[in-house]
């Protein structure tokens, strides 16, 4: 199926957040479409190309309308982050997401429900969304994510280097020369985060699901709509090969932490006859994804 890219952006602060919409040629917008979040030190790049690579690309070609968002400062948002940049994730929680999904809405008539796809942190930043308002508890029709954690627990070597020492305290150091973590530059992601969102992520990473802002409680929140059975459809993906970032450990520590009812743990490995252990990046990246579990992603959204 042939397939269309556009972008779209929309204004927000002192700029503008860029959208990309990737649909078939004779899209359906009364279909539900799907939303796309990248994480941290990232961009929507991560779930497409312009050749048409890549998840969103995939699942648009399968008939679907596909948006992907890099959120303030990334990709082709503008401004770029630059010194004196100072959104946190907290206004990709509060701000961010819902002014995009109210926006995805008003392309879609007749549509009142979304879903919602994150990899990485993204997966986070959404599900802290859906915790907090009521209105996503609603309107957000199933939760996607690829390797995402809300806490990384798991412990070795490779894991001391890549957080304790780079993520906790040499990335923080960068952060506080540049005025921003330039991330690109030191080769240590595909975008740069701010020095808000990289304090704040780390908090979480290894203490309590709150609120940097306003004290908000997303955890507790969270426990209170598991008990309402308010959480939408959930699909959790790990890869064997992510030894540090999404660890399967940590991926599934998530889910019990949100206290999802109706819920899919899938572990991407050769022994559960993926044809690889995949890992972080790669499960959304590799070129054999999209005869291996693309497919069944697709399988998925088409039951729902």
């Amino acid at each position: 199926m042939t397939i269309e890219q556009d972008s779209l952006f929309i204004p927000y602060l002192d700029g503008k957040l860029h959208l990309r919409q990737i649909r078939p040629v004779d899209a359906d917008m009364s279909k539900p479409p799907i939303f796309m979040l990248h994480g941290a030190m990232s961009n929507g790049r991560v779930f497409y190309s312009d050749n048409g690579k890549g998840l969103a690309c995939f699942l648009a070609a399968s008939g679907f309308v596909v948006y992907v968002l890099d959120i303030h400062g990334r990709g082709l948002s503008t401004p770029k982050l630059q010194r004196g940049s100072k959104p946190g994730q907290g206004q990709v929680i509060r701000d961010q997401l819902p002014l995009i999904h109210h926006f995805i809405i008003s392309l879609h008539p007749g549509v009142s429900q979304i879903h919602w796809c994150g990899h990485s942190w993204g997966g986070v930043l959404m599900a802290s969304a859906i915790s907090r308002y009521p209105l996503f508890q609603d309107c957000v029709a199933s939760l996607l994510t690829f390797g995402s954690k809300r806490q990384i627990k798991v412990k070795s070597l490779k894991k001391w280097l890549m957080v304790d020492i780079g993520w906790n305290k040499l990335a923080p150091a960068i952060a506080w020369s540049h005025g921003y973590l330039a991330a690109d530059r030191w080769r240590m992601g595909m975008d740069n985060e701010s020095r808000a969102s990289l304090s704040q992520s780390i908090d979480w990473v290894r203490g309590d699901w709150v609120d940097h802002d306003d004290g908000f409680d997303y955890g507790k929140s969270a426990a209170n709509i598991a008990r309402q059975d308010k959480w939408p459809k959930a699909w959790f993906i790990a890869g064997q090969g992510d030894d540090v970032l999404g660890h399967p450990e940590d991926v599934f520590r998530m889910l019990q932490e949100c206290q999802f009812a109706d819920f899919k743990y899938t572990l991407l490995s050769k022994e559960q006859g993926y044809k690889h252990d995949y890992g972080h990046a790669d499960m959304l990246t590799h070129k054999d994804a999209a005869d291996d579990h693309f497919r069944q992603v697709k399988q998925w959204y088409q039951g729902l």
